[in-house]
């Protein structure tokens, strides 16, 4: 892992400056790039998801095909997950805006080459090196974030990433779904977007310049190294991903479970969730203080909602138990980046970042896989997701005390 002990710094009560780069003004048009490319990763995960079982009756002759059709929606998370560590260490090196707008045009021509592939292997190997720009992306957008803006407006920006992808994936849900009743390839003509974003990225997102604003007026001290620290929240962030995505990636099974096979039904449960998760986040956006203090009442919120879906025995208790879990989950993603995010320097704002997004992108490739093996292990989808509600409500017991013992004033150096 990269060294991320920062230099001494003064102690003694002293407020501290922030003397890493700042961008000049102007940042509308900024932020509006920032968010949109923090959209397209989202894309991949969702787009597809409707075709799943047209393209599984497409390519059934092939070999391996019940393996491989699906890896096709789950692929990019994975490469993404693996990747973004050394993309973020790379944007420490090289910068951040080539890098960005290189991998938007990477993202254009890569998400797009279904289009004209045939192969099914050719199809899945075009998903994996999507996944490789969509790491450069996230990475990029979420640094630049970083860069651009200091305390509370970070913390809100920060907020509203995980809202403008909350609400781009339902979108995209539908615009795969209307598109590929036609033609199975159609969907693919949306990544084009990265053709019309990456001028725009290379004309208006500015380089940080010089400066010194105050980021946070803390009192610090040195501490030995804190790349244990680090290594401990992209561990729980892991674990993060896994509880932020079960709902959405089991919900359509939870509802047949309980008879229901309508999908106008299931599409709104869906709706309803993502509502809530963009509540969530909302709501973290407008609240002070500490953000990971609030972690043990975020992952208690979400074992109760899990708790309420596996005890669903109709559909009105389902759909309160998905809302409370997602309220959870709609505070616990931009709660963990703003941990990750809060005291990273910018010389190293990159690869603190990419170590994050890869650990919770793992966490929704897990997810899944995760529950599966849940279910096999417990006999029912429902047991499995009362396992995992039981999993985060240990995690919010264990950390409660952990968080109350850290200082209010203890730095989070990366």
């Amino acid at each position: 892992m990269p060294d991320f002990t920062s230099p001494p710094v003064p102690t003694g009560g002293f407020a501290v400056r922030n003397t890493e780069p700042m961008p000049d003004s102007g940042g509308g048009l900024r932020l509006a790039l920032l968010m949109s490319g923090s959209c397209l990763p989202v894309m991949a995960g969702v787009l597809l998801a409707p075709l799943l079982p047209e393209l599984q009756e497409l390519f059934r002759t092939v070999p391996d095909a019940d393996a491989l059709v699906p890896l096709i929606l789950t692929l990019p998370a994975l490469t993404l997950a693996l990747v973004a560590p050394l993309a973020g260490l790379l944007l420490d090196r090289l910068g951040r805006r080539v890098p960005l707008v290189v991998a938007t045009v990477l993202y254009a021509l890569f998400g797009t080459a279904p289009l004209w592939l045939d192969s099914l292997g050719a199809i899945v190997a075009s998903r994996a090196l999507l996944g490789v720009a969509e790491a450069f992306i996230m990475t990029s957008c979420t640094t630049l974030i970083g860069d651009y803006y200091a305390g509370r407006a970070r913390d809100r920006y920060l907020a509203l990433q995980t809202v403008c992808a909350t609400i781009s994936a339902t979108a995209f849900f539908i615009l795969g779904r209307a598109m590929g009743a036609s033609d199975w390839r159609a969907p693919f003509q949306l990544y084009a977007v990265g053709l019309l974003l990456a001028p725009a990225m290379a004309a208006f997102l500015s380089k940080p310049g010089p400066g010194a604003p105050m980021d946070e007026a803390l009192t610090v001290r040195p501490r030995p190294s804190s790349a244990g620290r680090l290594a401990g929240i992209c561990l729980l962030s892991v674990f993060g991903g896994i509880v932020f995505y079960a709902v959405p990636a089991e919900t359509a099974y939870l509802m047949s479970g309980l008879g229901v096979q309508s999908s106008a039904l299931i599409g709104m449960v869906t709706a309803i969730a993502s509502t809530a998760t963009v509540i969530g986040s909302v709501i973290f956006a407008s609240t002070m203080g500490r953000p990971e203090r609030r972690l043990p009442a975020i992952f208690a919120l979400c074992a109760a909602g899990f708790v309420l879906i596996s005890l669903a025995d109709n559909v009105a208790v389902l759909i309160f138990g998905t809302f409370l879990n997602c309220i959870g989950t709609g505070f616990l993603l931009p709660t963990l980046l703003t941990w990750a995010m809060s005291r990273l320097e910018y010389r190293n704002r990159g690869r603190g970042s990419g170590l994050w997004i890869g650990s919770f992108f793992l966490g929704q490739f897990l997810c899944p896989l995760s529950l599966l093996a849940l279910e096999s292990a417990t006999g029912h989808l429902t047991t499995a997701i009362g396992a995992l509600g039981l999993a985060s409500a240990l995690v919010a017991a264990g950390l409660l005390p952990l968080l109350r013992r850290t200082s209010p004033q203890e730095p989070l150096q990366a």
